[in-house]
């Protein structure tokens, strides 16, 4: 028996707020919720703030391939954060990607 590649693609993006800009990028993340998660390829788009950093966000994310990430970069609802996130983030966006161990 061949065992099935799991094309899943998980990770969880990084971004830390400018001072003063924690609600602007907070809201901005919240807008993104709604427009990724009718996706065709999202499974998972769930934002967190890090309790003993407020500004500093996490968003748990999960497609069903690389290609569907992709497609979700493309967005416009994507495009649109991407255009005005230089004014909101304190440090380049970081993507961290993870492979699932358990079940």
């Amino acid at each position: 028996m061949t065992p099935t590649i799991d094309q899943t693609l998980v990770s969880i993006a990084v971004l830390k707020a400018k001072p003063g800009q924690r609600e602007a990028l907070r809201d901005s993340l919240l807008a993104l919720i709604e427009p990724t998660r009718a996706e065709p390829g999202c499974l998972d788009y769930v934002l967190f703030e890090l309790r003993d950093e407020p500004g500093t966000f996490y968003m748990r994310e999960a497609f069903t391939s690389s290609a569907a990430l992709d497609l979700h970069k493309a967005t416009p609802h994507f495009q649109a954060f991407a255009a005005k996130a230089g004014n909101l983030l304190a440090e380049p966006l970081r993507l961290v990607f993870l492979d699932r161990v358990s079940s």
